[in-house]
């Protein structure tokens, strides 16, 4: 048990001596690259991903083809400030916050017609 003690506080067996502090600061080297790695590989792309949504929302514009978070597949008929009106049937529009879209199938064209089905 003392073994186990002595080795997790990364202290040398026999009283220490002037490389205690070397071994502290080896002890903080495995967590250092662990958050490093866990940066890498989890935080960077998230914010990467969050980056290039919130460049997909600000560029909405009239006859983008898009798809909510529920799976409604439209046409964007008017985008408002905090809303996007979408044309889901001929008769059918419906009106979402700009949040709930996920993706863009097409961009639209810049006169803002719709293409054919």
């Amino acid at each position: 048990m003392n073994h186990f003690v002595n080795f997790m506080l990364m202290s040398p067996p026999g009283g220490g001596g002037q490389q205690g502090g070397s071994a502290g600061l080896l002890s903080l080297l495995p967590i250092v690259l662990i958050f490093g790695v866990f940066w890498f590989f989890m935080i960077r792309p998230q914010n990467k991903q969050r980056k290039e949504t919130q460049r997909m929302l600000a560029d909405l514009r009239k006859g983008d083809r898009v798809v909510t978070i529920g799976g409604v597949h439209g046409v964007v008929q008017s985008v408002r400030e905090n809303s996007v009106i979408l044309k889901v049937d001929e008769n059918c529009k419906i009106e979402f916050t700009r949040s709930a879209i996920a993706s863009m199938k097409e961009k639209g064209d810049s006169s803002g017609g719709e293409s054919a089905d």
